[in-house]
This record gives C-alpha cells, structure tokens and sequence, in this order.
C-alpha cells in the first residue's frame, strides 16, 4: 500500500522543482482508485496521478471527483509531457508510466497486486485502465 503522505509531498517537489503551482491534491472517499495533484503552470494545468495500491504514477489532464453535475468517470486521458516526465522520473520510491506504457495492452500476471476479482470482472484492455480507474 502506498501512503498519501509520500504522494502528497513526492507532487509538491514536483511542482516546485518544475515551475510548477501545486494547487489542489484529490484524494477519493471510495473511488476512484488514485490520487491526483493538480499541477498549474502559465499555459497549462496537468495532474500527477498516483494509484494507491502501487507506487506508480503517470500524468493526466485533471479530473472532478465530484458526483455532480456530470460524472467524469472513465479513462483517464494521459498527457505526454517528456520534459515533467524526465523530472517525475528521478524518483526512486514510483514508477514513471509514459501514456504509451499506460496504453500497453494489459496482461494481470504482470501486475500481481492487483485484485483478481476486479480484473476478471471489469476485464481492463490497457494498463492505464487497470491501475487508474473507477471501480468500486
């Protein structure tokens, strides 16, 4: 299991180190199953996403928690950003997933820790899919 606290201050380095605002940090009573920090910076604004039950992380374009108005449930939209990734990578506590890692078709052997259940049920088609995701 990985702890918020470690995600929350992993994301305020990151923004920090990069120029970045960090303006919001996420975390979901139930689902989804991944923390999100709001990164905002002149021209844009991205989210570092951390799955809570493996130290992985990737970036994405922010998403409401919120049940109301609309559900943003679904996939995540995954943002190649090389120069945020670069800094992100030198971490050594999480893996750096790329959207083409995240867009990989999804093989359960190669990630153990996930729950059987979940995967058999909600059959994810990429890794993006089945480490950040909506499932309750």
């Amino acid at each position: 299991m990985v702890e918020v606290r470690e995600v929350r201050r992993l994301c305020y380095d990151f923004a920090r180190s990069t120029g970045g605002t960090l303006t919001d940090f996420r975390v979901p009573t139930v689902t989804p199953n991944f923390w999100q920090a709001v990164i905002e910076y002149p021209d844009r604004t991205v989210s570092v996403v951390a799955a809570n039950d493996a130290p992985v992380v990737a970036l994405a374009r922010p998403r409401s928690f919120d049940f109301t108005p609309a559900r943003e449930w679904g996939p995540l939209e995954f943002v190649d950003e090389p120069g945020l990734i670069a800094v992100l990578a030198q971490t050594e506590q999480f893996q750096v997933l790329t959207p083409a890692d995240l867009d990989r078709s999804f093989v359960a052997k190669e990630w153990p820790h996930l729950t059987r259940s979940d995967v058999a049920y909600w059959k994810p088609s990429t890794v993006g899919e089945a480490l950040f995701n909506y499932w309750d």
